[in-house]
């Protein structure tokens, strides 16, 4: 896996599914609270003036010359649980995120959020 800090750096970037579709352009990086390593992204996705961010798990992502190329295709991701623009992933709201891409959960220490925006 590649450094938080570094896949910052790729804000505003495409993010392709295995197949090189564009999905959307990256938005934020969200860390895994246990681990502190990266764990999903939000990608911008939508039509002007009906954007949304979705989330992405980045388990197995690469990165390329102008891209973040995910392991989910783009039809999971799209309909992946999402925020407004300006919104907020809410701790109750984690266990349908994980549950959609059929990945385990767990809350962090002592039964805080499992995932923090970076």
């Amino acid at each position: 896996m590649f450094p938080a800090e570094n896949l910052r750096d790729w804000r505003g970037e495409n993010v392709v599914d295995p197949d090189g579709d564009k999905i959307g352009d990256l938005e934020a990086v969200y860390v895994d609270t246990i681990s502190d390593e990266p764990a999903f992204a939000t990608v911008r996705v939508g039509f002007i003036g009906r954007h949304r961010l979705v989330f992405v798990p980045l388990d197995g992502a690469t990165v390329s010359p102008k891209a973040v190329r995910v392991r989910y295709g783009k039809k999971l991701v799209g309909n992946a649980p999402s925020i407004d623009l300006d919104g907020e992933l809410a701790a109750t709201d984690e266990p349908a995120l994980f549950a959609h891409y059929e990945l385990p959960y767990q809350t962090g220490i002592s039964g805080a959020r499992r995932l923090a925006r970076r």
